[in-house]
Formats: structure tokens, C-alpha cells, sequence
């Protein structure tokens, strides 16, 4: 079986997580990290069987170029 790998941003909310896959503009939720990263899989997954043969060539063209950093801003 073939693999992509993708990133995933976890974001906390309240008494949840969110995740997100910035590549493809997906998200989902979980009680716990790792139940929101396995809802964003399955989404992942499904979405994925839908897309163009060309669609996930450029998916794998952008593996694994990517840098994640934060910036501080100025609040007014």
C-alpha cells in the first residue's frame, strides 16, 4: 500500500481538539489528540479516493518541502 504523508496542525478547544491538514484544507475533531487525528485520517482517506490520479502527483510534487515556524505580531 502506498503512503503520503501530510501535516497536521492540532489545535485545543475547550474540552476538544481540532486537526487540520493545511495541504488540503480538511479538518476534524476528537475528545482526545489522537481521536481528532484519527477522524482527520479517515476524512483524509475519503477525500483522497476522490482525487484525480494528476491531483495526487501534486500532492507527493509538494512532500516533504515544507518549514513550520510561528511569527509574533503586534497587537494593536
Amino acid at each position: 500500500m502506498k503512503m503520503l504523508e501530510l501535516p497536521v496542525i492540532i489545535i485545543p478547544e475547550n474540552d476538544s481538539f481540532s486537526a487540520w491538514s493545511p495541504d488540503l484544507d480538511i479538518a476534524s475533531q476528537g475528545n482526545t489528540v489522537e481521536e481528532a487525528i484519527a477522524n482527520l485520517k479517515e476524512a483524509l482517506e475519503l477525500h483522497i479516493e476522490c482525487l484525480s490520479a494528476a491531483e495526487i502527483d501534486e500532492l507527493k510534487k509538494r512532500q516533504p518541502h515544507k518549514i513550520m515556524t510561528n511569527v509574533e505580531v503586534a497587537l494593536a
